[in-house]
């Protein structure tokens, strides 16, 4: 039986102010719980009894057994899965050098948490281990950021930076990307297999701020060009197309 004070706990990690007292987020369900697992401090396991035998193995600081009706009462999912874990956010740490051999993402205020999540997932699958987030971005451990994910938040370190610091810091040893309308074709430029990728908001794309730190102007072209078509990509979609081109010259 789970207490009304640890519910109350679990319920208020759905707001960020929560998040960032206790230092503490929450992910559902059996896949992303397993992989969550393998990397951040599991401070409290909720789970039935018959998904607890099946898992009898992962460790948490609290395994409380629940019902169904319980499950209910702390999950942010229609259908629960039989399992909620609450974790601790982690401390990443990153270095210079370290950006010198890799292709990173920086995203300048992607605010739907959806979209963050699907673009964690798109990093993990094209081998990008951080992510660089505006301080105006989507919390990356909100609970629905961390579901989209789908457990690849275990395997990319997400940053929240001031963006325009982080860029000064690093555009004189890497090539920092942008994608514009007035960009040179993606297809056609030569890329460098390192580099941060920079993805703009939904709403309005790069900043002017962020735009003037950009070295290497991209387009993603529309077919056939010069036709009239959708105003514009997803900023998920457009992070899928960028990367999958990066990885695609490897």
């Amino acid at each position: 039986m789970i207490s009304k004070n640890k519910i109350k706990l679990i319920n208020s990690l759905s707001q960020k102010k929560f998040r960032d007292e206790t230092g503490l987020f929450v992910g559902e369900g059996t896949k992303l719980v397993l992989d969550l697992a393998l990397t951040f401090h599991c401070s409290i396991l909720a789970a039935t009894s018959a998904w607890l035998k099946e898992h009898s193995r992962l460790e948490a600081d609290e395994i409380i057994e629940i019902d169904e009706n319980e499950l209910s009462k702390i999950s942010n999912q229609k259908s629960p899965q039989g399992v909620l874990a609450v974790f601790a956010k982690p401390n990443h740490s990153w270095d210079k050098d370290s950006l010198k051999q890799k292709l990173s993402l920086a995203l300048d205020d992607v605010q739907d948490p959806g979209n963050l999540g699907t673009i964690i997932r798109i990093a993990d699958w094209f081998g990008i281990t951080d992510i660089f987030c505006s301080t105006h971005s989507a919390d990356a451990y909100n609970t629905k950021t961390v579901q989209a994910t789908m457990g690849a938040l275990a395997r990319v370190k997400v940053h929240t930076v001031s963006l325009v610091d982080f860029l000064q810091s690093v555009a004189q040893e890497v090539p920092v990307y942008g994608t514009f309308m007035d960009g040179e074709n993606i297809y056609d430029k030569t890329l460098n297999k390192h580099g941060i990728i920079v993805m703009g908001n939904e709403g309005n794309g790069i900043s002017t701020e962020i735009e003037k730190l950009v070295t290497e102007r991209l387009l993603l072209p529309n077919f056939p060009l010069g036709q009239a078509t959708s105003e514009s990509l997803n900023v998920g979609v457009a992070t899928a197309l960028v990367c999958a081109e990066f990885r695609r010259r490897v």
